[in-house]
C-alpha cells in the first residue's frame, strides 16, 4: 500500500449543483471502479463542497487535472486514464 503522500487522487465536488447534475452517481461509480481494478489503495477519492465552477459542473479533478460537465462516458475514459498511470 502506498503511503498518503504518493497516493493518486480523484475529487469530486458534492456541491449541490454538481451533485444533483450528476457526481452523486459518479462517485459511486469511481468507488466501484477503483474497487474491481484493485486501485483502492493506490487513488485516493475525496469529496469537496464546491470547486466554484458550478455553471460547468459536474466537476472532478484527477491528478490536477479539472474536468468539467463530466458525463458517464467522459468518467469511463478518466478512470482508464487512471489506471493505466496516463494523466
Amino acid at each position: 500500500m502506498k503511503t498518503d503522500d504518493h497516493l493518486r487522487e480523484v475529487i469530486v465536488c458534492l456541491g449541490s449543483s454538481c451533485f444533483a447534475r450528476g457526481n452523486s452517481q459518479h462517485l459511486a461509480a469511481i468507488e466501484a471502479y477503483l474497487q474491481s481494478h484493485g486501485l483502492s489503495d493506490e487513488i485516493r477519492v475525496t469529496g469537496r463542497l464546491c470547486q466554484d465552477e458550478c455553471k460547468e459542473g459536474p466537476n472532478l479533478t484527477s491528478c490536477s487535472n479539472h474536468y468539467h460537465n463530466v458525463t458517464s462516458a467522459k468518467l469511463r475514459e478518466i478512470l482508464q486514464q487512471m489506471s493505466t498511470g496516463a494523466h
